[in-house]
């Protein structure tokens, strides 16, 4: 911890939004995607660059996209990644936690996802 004598709590923002202002001020770009109710996000087949899931993520799904970076944190419902419909094994050797917490890359590119944990 950066500094445990003076502990300002966060209360004015949730976390995702949070991320967002981090990932903006390392000069990160990125574009809100926006999934439904139940958590479910599949990208438009035009998708690409980065995004960032606007809520936990249950299924991401990346549609006809070719290549994009997605950004998201994984509900307590997390289910799995998928590409057109289908599901796929991510490579990375990652596990994703099912927090509602962490912060993760989803990377697809040439046909392949590769994880990587952010924080």
């Amino acid at each position: 911890m950066f500094n445990d004598k003076q502990i300002v709590p966060v209360q004015k923002t949730d976390l995702i939004s949070l991320y967002a202002t981090v990932l903006s001020l390392a000069g990160t770009s990125f574009a809100k995607q926006t999934g439904n109710v139940e958590g479910d996000f599949v990208l438009a087949n035009s998708a690409s660059g980065n995004l960032l899931c606007d809520a936990p993520v249950k299924v991401l799904d990346f549609g006809g996209a070719s290549a994009a970076v997605v950004y998201f944190v994984a509900g307590y419902d997390f289910e799995e990644i998928r590409v057109n419909g289908t599901k796929v094994s991510p490579a990375g050797g990652i596990t994703v936690e099912k927090d509602c917490a962490t912060l993760y890359t989803a990377t697809l590119s040439g046909g392949t996802v590769t994880l990587a944990k952010k924080g």
